[in-house]
């Protein structure tokens, strides 16, 4: 019996097989960080950035990114996404600021979509970086990580870092 679901007999790359499970409604939600400047936060909420407001564009991003996903990650299922939203909030922290960005996706199938929600984060927090970069080029994209996930067989997801906040509800 092979132990590894995405290796074949032969001990290669497969896309496994999810035609038997259950069709359920499932939903993941990713989160990623990006450190930026005062400065950078202050052009931002001025509107001074040269290439147009990048929240909007780093929003479009992550969706148009959670419905391509298995284009860019070989064993991820093609599914039918019903619905993408992210949100971003600034906070700060000693003399910077943090962008927060987290994605929700919700699908009824059978399989999960914790790999299109963390698809969509990092998608938005690089676009979010390329609108940014003539102002700060010292962004950091740091975490990035998935903090619920529900439905499926295996049951919900809570992530351990964030068990008493109100966003693993």
């Amino acid at each position: 019996m092979n132990a590894f679901s995405h290796f074949n007999e032969q001990g290669r790359a497969q896309m496994v097989n999810v035609s038997n499970k259950e069709e359920t409604n499932r939903t993941a939600t990713a989160q990623a960080n990006v450190r930026l400047s005062s400065e950078l936060y202050h052009a931002i909420h001025s509107n001074h950035i040269k290439k147009g407001d990048p929240l909007s564009v780093a929003q479009v991003a992550g969706i148009m990114a959670a419905k391509k996903t298995p284009e860019w990650i070989p064993m991820c299922h093609p599914i039918t996404i019903q619905g993408t939203d992210l949100t971003f909030t600034f906070t700060k922290i000693d003399t910077d600021y943090q962008l927060t960005i987290l994605a929700t996706v919700t699908v009824k199938s059978n399989t999960g979509v914790e790999m299109e929600a963390l698809t969509a984060v990092s998608a938005a927090a690089l676009t979010f970086y390329d609108m940014c970069k003539a102002v700060d080029k010292a962004m950091v994209i740091e975490e990035t990580l998935l903090i619920k996930k529900t439905g499926g067989k295996n049951g919900d997801f809570h992530h351990p870092k964030f068990a008493n906040e109100e966003n693993t509800k």
